[in-house]
């Protein structure tokens, strides 16, 4: 294992625990000695890490703290690299664009060699067929994002057209078809509403009830209760 990704292994095992621990403890579960600890958390210290502790009390790591880039190991700039292809290619224009942006800021703060193996990643996503849209995806990820109901208009498989008014609070992305998950106040159900399919809609002032992360757990519960 490099010094590298020791260092990141110490970061990420300092992250799942919330109380200080002790020197001996991180000592044993990355598989150093104690005194290649001590030294490894002053090179964190050093980078920026807020590690705060002595030995003989125990290290926290505070809450906040980013990774600098040096620490990004080869499969998690593959996973970077290819995460941003497929929202550029699947996503909306405005996530398209936003992807190729985060990439490239990325890519200016890496090391040579890394950027190096972000701009050569073997990894592609292919291309897909043009999807119609019927509404602005970034209006409805606004909605979601704000926790505002929807007003829309939409039309169903009959070719029926009816306004709803509903609560959003997740955006599915698949091959063929953008899919809006939300809380429908006609049917008082979840109710999943193909983005081309909606003709209109409009962000309302008013903020729905609920919090969209208990609406999202309620769904997926939902989900894994209905019948397969």
């Amino acid at each position: 294992m490099s010094r590298s990704e020791r260092l990141l292994d110490l970061l990420q095992l300092l992250r799942r625990h919330r109380l200080p621990v002790s020197g001996r403890r991180l000592a044993e579960e990355t598989g150093v000695s104690l005194r290649t600890l001590y030294r490894d958390i002053a090179s964190l210290q050093a980078q920026g890490a807020h590690i705060e502790g002595e030995p003989g009390l125990g290290y926290v790591l505070k809450p906040g703290f980013l990774l600098p880039p040096m620490m990004f190991s080869e499969e998690e700039v593959e996973a970077l690299v290819l995460g941003s292809r497929w929202v550029a290619k699947r996503g909306d224009s405005r996530l398209a664009i936003a992807a190729a942006d985060a990439l490239a800021k990325i890519a200016s703060v890496l090391p040579p060699d890394m950027r190096e193996s972000l701009d050569a990643s073997p990894l592609l996503v292919g291309p897909r067929a043009p999807i119609a849209e019927g509404i602005d995806l970034a209006l409805l990820r606004k909605a979601i994002r704000s926790e505002r109901k929807l007003d829309i208009s939409y039309v169903d498989n009959e070719g029926s057209e009816s306004r709803r008014m509903v609560w959003p609070f997740a955006l599915g992305f698949f091959e063929q078809v953008r899919v809006l998950v939300a809380w429908c106040e006609l049917r008082q159900d979840f109710r999943h509403f193909r983005t081309d399919r909606i003709s209109g809609a409009q962000v309302s002032d008013q903020r729905y009830p609920r919090r969209r992360q208990a609406l999202l757990k309620n769904w997926r519960a939902a989900q894994h209760a209905a019948p397969g």
